[in-house]
């Protein structure tokens, strides 16, 4: 009996000690940004505040713009999210499911690029920003995700998993290489889809290299320059830059929690 669930309580424990050890840092930042900037000082340390401020939080809204930060930040990434998915959806279903001379070849040149460095690309990404007058505009910080090779490598590899003699069917009933695209494919296709939204929604809204080179305008700043802004003017204001820092990872939150169950939709053609 004790070696039946032995394992299992050891691993338990393991597992809880763990998980705690990894909520330590978030439990002190929420701890800090509810402190006043007296407590943040105090022997010995306070790990729960003996009264509650929201001095952090105010002083984030009041010295910088930060409400229309995490406007910019949320339109950019809802975008750039939207437009990786159309553009990698279709480039996809070209791959796997339409036959044309030199496919694989294209298909092993898109793989390639996935071995360039996204830093390499910045200055030539901005010098055609430029001549196109798209610098400091949200349309050139977001015009780069349109091609996005591990999309495409994602989707790809799943849809060459429908069988084919759903196409055929569809096919048979008049379906057009459109029709196919968004009756059949896109809605077989949801999971990943979902997925690929969660990484790249995560990425436009952590990003900020590209921001920094694209942006100048106080107005279209996203929130990591806000929050780059923010350390440097209040390096020891700690509650302001955990109560921003805290404000910052809500959406994530709110993008990774299982708010939604994704199924497979119904499919005429699928069945």
């Amino acid at each position: 009996m004790f070696r039946r669930y032995a394992g299992p309580f050891f691993f338990y424990v393991t597992a809880t000690a763990i998980a705690v050890i990894v909520m330590i840092p978030f439990f002190w930042m929420i701890s800090t940004s509810l402190k006043s900037k007296g407590a943040l000082t105090a022997l010995p340390i306070e790990w729960i505040p003996k009264k509650i401020s929201f001095e952090g939080y105010r002083k984030v809204f009041d010295v910088f713009p930060f409400a229309r930060t995490i406007l910019n930040s949320a339109f950019v990434s809802v975008m750039t999210t939207v437009v990786r998915l159309a553009a990698a959806a279709m480039a996809a279903y070209a791959f796997a499911k339409m036959r044309f001379r030199g496919r694989e070849v294209l298909f092993a040149a898109v793989l390639a690029t996935m071995m360039i460095p996204q830093q390499v690309t910045f200055i030539p990404l901005f010098l055609v920003m430029k001549e196109l007058q798209l610098i400091n505009t949200f349309t050139g910080l977001i015009a780069p995700s349109i091609f996005n090779a591990f999309a495409i490598f994602m989707l790809r590899q799943h849809m060459r998993t429908v069988n084919d003699a759903y196409l055929d069917a569809a096919v048979m009933d008049g379906a057009s290489h459109r029709t196919i695209f968004v009756r059949l494919m896109i809605p077989l296709s949801a999971p990943i889809l979902a997925t690929l939204a969660v990484i790249a929604f995560m990425d436009a809204w952590n990003d900020y290299l590209w921001p920094l080179v694209m942006l100048t305008d106080p107005n279209k700043m996203t929130l990591p320059l806000a929050l780059s802004k923010l350390s440097g003017q209040y390096a020891t204001d700690y509650n302001t830059l955990m109560a921003g820092s805290l404000i910052s990872i809500v959406p994530i939150v709110a993008v990774f929690s299982p708010h939604s169950n994704i199924s497979k939709p119904a499919c005429r053609w699928a069945e």
